[in-house]
């Protein structure tokens, strides 16, 4: 039987939706990994579970490996596919939101390393406002990932809103340590600290960003 253009199109185009939903896939199932990073890096930082921290890198390396076979994917169905505007908007937003998945993973092992330098002092005073702002982060993280998981524009948009209180943590808990007196006492946990809620900050900006870019793939708009 011989087959019709309608047909060969037909199958081209199940052909390339299958690989779409694998692209999908992956990318949550790379945002798993690094959701989890950061749960090892939570329990190291609060739970001085230095186990956890040494478990991070090797999941790290693995998401890293996602990142790139993704990255390759999205590119090769660009360029042999000629995707609809639809199809072409969901494949550049996915490279763009990998990419910030893939930081909050590198931030959560910088995480990890800052709980083992700390393990060595007391705990610092202000242990309790940073894991108030890790506990925002962490929701924050979920929720772009139930955003990119179900398509859901609604919940990308509400995560930029909830931006706004790491960001007072970040200033008010810096504000903090920059008043900290340490007469004769090393330097180095203080600015371990400032370390951390750098990096928590980084890691909220760029789950707003996958929010914002979930958003994009749904409604086409930006911002």
């Amino acid at each position: 039987m011989i087959e019709t253009s309608y047909q060969s199109q037909k199958r081209t185009r199940s052909e390339f939706e299958r690989q779409l939903h694998r692209l999908e896939q992956d990318s949550l199932r790379m945002g798993a990994l690094v959701e989890n990073s950061f749960l090892l890096a939570h329990a190291a930082l609060f739970e001085r579970d230095l186990q956890a921290a040494t478990r991070i890198d090797a999941q790290d390396k693995q998401v890293d490996r996602i990142y790139r076979q993704i990255e390759l994917d999205c590119i090769s169905l660009i360029a042999l596919q000629s995707p609809v505007a639809r199809d072409l908007r969901l494949l550049s937003a996915l490279m763009q939101l990998i990419r910030d998945i893939e930081r909050i993973g590198d931030y959560a092992e910088n995480l990890g390393e800052i709980a083992i330098k700390l393990f060595p002092y007391p705990p610092s005073p202000y242990l309790d406002e940073l894991q108030v702002m890790s506990n925002r982060c962490r929701a924050m993280l979920a929720m772009s990932l139930e955003a990119l998981s179900n398509l859901d524009y609604e919940i990308g948009l509400q995560i930029k809103a909830k931006d706004d209180a790491v960001d007072y943590d970040y200033k008010h808990i810096y504000d903090l340590l920059a008043s900290q007196r340490s007469y004769g006492e090393p330097m180095e946990p203080v600015m371990l600290m400032v370390l951390a809620i750098h990096h928590l900050e980084r890691m909220a900006d760029h789950a707003t960003n996958v929010g914002l870019r979930v958003a994009y793939i749904v409604t086409g708009k930006l911002g």
